[in-house]
């Protein structure tokens, strides 16, 4: 159970870190709108976009939400990574740009494998 806590933490903060912290603190620097404009989006797109990262970074690690939240908090942060890693491959091409969404897509992935095997230790002692 040990292991699994440390590495559902682990890859959860990681993600909460970069998909909710860092975007709600940096979404107003000039670097953040020109990503978005360099992409072909408008700067509102930006804007939605950061709110919907801070509320599912919130879902993801507040313990008491309940699971069908978490799912699609898993589900638009995917969702999220495999679109800009396509849009980086139409705008730039094949860069390491393109990749590093993929690379916190398999760390999702990972928090989401263990989140499952969380609940169902959690469920079993529980029995």
């Amino acid at each position: 159970m040990k292991k699994i806590n440390i590495i559902y933490w682990t890859t959860t903060i990681i993600i909460v870190l970069m998909e909710g912290v860092i975007p709600a603190f940096t979404s107003q620097t000039e670097m953040a709108k020109e990503g978005i404009r360099h992409l072909g989006y408008p700067e509102y797109f930006g804007n939605a976009l950061v709110v919907f990262k801070v509320l599912g970074a919130i879902i993801l690690i507040l313990p008491k939400i309940p699971n069908r939240l978490k799912e699609w908090a898993y589900a638009g942060f995917a969702f999220d990574f495999i679109f800009a890693s396509i849009s980086y491959f139409a705008v730039a091409g094949i860069s390491a740009e393109a990749f590093f969404p993929l690379i916190f897509l398999g760390l999702l992935v990972i928090s989401y494998i263990y989140y499952h095997k969380r609940l169902k230790n959690i469920r079993s002692i529980q029995l």
